[in-house]
This record gives C-alpha cells, structure tokens and sequence, in this order.
C-alpha cells in the first residue's frame, strides 16, 4: 500500500474514532443531564424536588417512579434535542440572573414557569404523560364516577392529559381572586335605580321574617321606598320539602328557604306530579328587602365566571355549564370546590352560575 493510501485509510480511521468519540460523548452528555440527580443539583431546584418527593409520581402503590425526564423530556428525537436547547435558559438564570435564586423569587415565578410547561404539554398532546398512561388501557370501573366522567368528557372534546392533570407532582400557583372584585359588585348594587322593575340577589338576602334568598335570584320590585324594596318571588316547591324554595319543578337549583312564616306566606297553585312521583307546585312570596340588588344577572356572571378561573381552571380545563344537568351541578361544584380555598359564598354563587347554564336550565 502506498504512503498516500495509507495517509487517506488513517485519516478515515480517526475521523471514525473521532465522530465515534463524538457522537458517543454527546449521547453520554445528554443522557447524564437527563437525570434526576442532574436535575436537582442545583439549589433552586430543592423546591420542586421536595415537592415531587411528596407526589404520587415519586411513590405509589405499585412502586412505579417517573423520573424528572419521564415527565419534561420527550423522546422523540427532535423534540428530545430542542427541549434540550431550550433548558440552556435554566442554566443561564442559575448561574447569571439569579432569577429564582430564593425563595420568594421561586414563588414570585411559580405561575409563570408552571404556564410555561403547561403550554408546552398543551403542544404536544401530553406526549410525556401518554409514554406511560392510556386511555386504552384504563380499568374505567376501578375510577370514580366523576373520574369516568371526566375522561369520557375529555376523549369526546378532544382535551388532553395537562387539560385537567395540573399539579400533579408540584404544587400549584396560587391564583388569587382580586380583591376588588366583589367590593366592585357591591358599589355596582348600591348604584341600582330604585325605578328597577326587576333585580337579582348576589349574596344571601334576608326577606324580612319570611327567610333567606340565594344569590342570582331573580325578582319582581313591586315598589322601593327609602332602600325598602318590596319584591315578588315566583318559584316552585316540592311536597315533603315545602321550607325549600327551587328554580323550577324537578330542577333543584334552591332559590330560597323559608321560615314557618314565609311558607304560610305563600300564594300556592295545584301539585302536579313529576315523572319520579315527586309532587310539585308553583308558589309565589311577597316581602320586603334591604339588602342591595344588582340590575342585571350579567355583573354576577362575570364575577362567577373570575371565580371560575381562579378556583377551577387552574387545576384542569374549563367545564362548560351547559355540560352537566341542573341537578348534577351542585355536587360537582362541591367536590371540587372542597379541594380549594373558596369560602362557601362564592361557591354559592359559582354553583349558582353553573345551574342557571346548565344544559337543562331552559326546559
């Protein structure tokens, strides 16, 4: 072989050595940065690392562990590559801006970063969660019932994992209600004309002696004097449950309850029968009311729809009214709203907006 052949052949074993060396090296890099000990060697990440060591990610039943990659990295090849490039950022504000360096700026940062891979699972269909979980394989029967509903839901509406499955191994931003939004309702209701023929409740209102009406209640102003109004109350009551005042008949959706008074109050019409038995009738209540009203039932379902927002959608999508019956609503929005900080008024007011939207509210 001559020296020129022999010169090309060493030249093509280092460069096979080399991109060998290479290709070999990357793969190693990536793989190592890959880990859950990498992930967690930095002190910002002490935070999160606590919390997924308290999730049920971390420990289960089964003994089954997703690893920080499990869940933020893709394996498909270019999206394994550019989530890489694109955690060159967390290096960069580790080490230079400092940007979650404490405690406070972590918190001051959590909405933001949650956002941030929500949307990126949002993208990709929560190809992370689906590495390990499908909808295929799910033992539907061993779910509760609101569970199976909640994935029929989502497979019909084309949702997917992250829709709902927020919080899952670190804990949620806490969005917060703004504080004026209520303070705005109230100067909203004292402003209401005492010309209006017609107003709504938007917090518990006591009728005089009679008893108490439930938010977005819709009433007749028979007339307004000095901040007195007297008002009509149209509804339906149920046999066996006549201290209860509901929307409408078979719909309990409760619009008030009343003392012996306000039941001896009523002007009543004839029961007529449902399709279950149950006997129902019309009733009307008059009385008298101090609390201030609002003009329109649009302010209050801008408020329920900001309660929505903070309080529901933060864990999963949003869940239109009209997806669930009257009469469905009311324990849907309790299981829910137990899992948060919402005080019971809002909830009342919340369930209402549901019920009133419902997809059986106009029948």
């Amino acid at each position: 072989m001559s020296i020129k052949k022999s010169a090309i052949v060493l030249l093509l074993v280092i460069g096979v050595v080399i991109g060998w060396l290479t290709l070999g090296g990357t793969h190693a890099i990536l793989e190592k940065t890959s880990s859950t000990e990498f992930c967690v060697s930095c002190h910002t990440m002490e935070t999160p690392y606590k919390e997924y060591q308290g999730s049920v990610h971390f420990t289960n039943a089964k003994g089954i562990r997703a690893e920080c990659a499990d869940c933020h990295i893709p394996t498909d090849t270019i999206d394994y590559l550019i989530t890489k490039i694109r955690a060159s950022k967390d290096i960069y504000h580790e080490f230079i801006t400092k940007k979650i360096s404490t405690d406070e700026k972590y918190e001051a940062h959590r909405a933001e970063m949650a956002e941030t891979v929500w949307a990126q699972l949002k993208a990709n269909d929560s190809v992370t969660c689906r590495s390990c979980h499908s909808e295929d394989a799910m033992e539907t029967y061993d779910q509760t019932p609101e569970a199976q509903k909640m994935h029929q839901y989502g497979i019909e509406n084309n949702q997917t994992c992250i829709d709902c499955h927020k919080g899952v191994a670190h804990i949620l931003p806490e969005v917060k209600m703004d504080s004026q939004a209520l303070a705005h309702l109230v100067d909203e209701a004292k402003l209401t004309p005492a010309t209006a023929k017609e107003v709504f409740t938007m917090q518990a209102t006591p009728i005089g002696e009679l008893g108490t009406i439930n938010p977005a209640t819709k009433l007749a102003v028979m007339s307004d004097k000095d901040g007195k109004r007297t008002v009509s109350l149209t509804a339906y009551q149920m046999q066996g449950a006549e201290q209860v005042l509901y929307m409408g008949q078979g719909k309990r959706a409760v619009v008030a309850i009343l003392t012996e008074a306000g039941q001896n109050a009523l002007t009543t019409g004839e029961y007529t029968e449902d399709d279950y038995g149950n006997k129902w009738r019309s009733v009307e209540l008059q009385g008298d009311i101090e609390t201030p009203v609002l003009a329109k039932i649009d302010s209050l379902w801008s408020y329920a729809e900001q309660l929505d927002n903070v309080y529901c959608s933060t864990c999963h999508a949003k869940i239109p009214s009209e997806h669930f019956t009257v009469n469905a609503w009311p324990a849907v929005a309790k299981s829910m709203g137990d899992r948060t900080s919402i005080s019971k008024e809002d909830l009342e007011i919340l369930t209402k907006f549901f019920q009133y939207n419902a997809k059986d509210a106009a029948q």
